[in-house]
């Protein structure tokens, strides 16, 4: 399964790329009533580092352990290595539409699990993917702008 999702945000690619790469910014732009409660993650993201954390919805949590790869000036990724999926990859990248406005495209590539809860998990994940992503946009604004 794919999905992409693309937004524009009046701030430089850097400025937007140094804000994405802070561990801290994924509890920032994270949509109510999820929450993130980090187990460990570096403050800022680098190439091979990995972030455990857990993301709750009311009294369910699941566990989620990511590895950043692939780490540019115009983005990153990060691939679950244990998780609610059987496969999670998520780049990210920034692209500067002048000195002053920048792209932010998300693109995951998922599978879910064949464990029938597991797989109504990732389902449910998937189809709420345009909501948490219209949020994420614009909480960017506002954390950027």
């Amino acid at each position: 399964m794919n999905y992409r999702h693309s937004f524009q945000v009046r701030a430089p690619l850097a400025r937007v790329r140094d804000f994405h790469t802070q561990a801290a910014s994924m509890a920032a732009i994270t949509p109510p009533p999820l929450s993130v409660r980090w187990h460990h993650a570096p403050g800022v993201l680098k190439e091979g580092d990995e972030m455990d954390f857990s993301l709750g919805l009311g009294p369910v949590s699941i566990r989620w352990m990511a590895r950043i790869e692939r780490v540019a000036s115009t983005g990153f990724t990060d691939r679950q290595i244990s998780g609610p999926f059987a496969e999670w990859v998520h780049r990210h990248s920034f692209n500067a539409l002048d000195d002053h406005t920048t792209e932010v495209v998300d693109e995951i590539t998922l599978r879910p699990r064949s464990h029938p809860v597991w797989w109504l998990v990732g389902v449910g994940m998937w189809a709420s993917l345009p909501l948490l992503f219209a949020f994420r946009a614009s909480a960017t604004r506002r954390q950027l702008q």
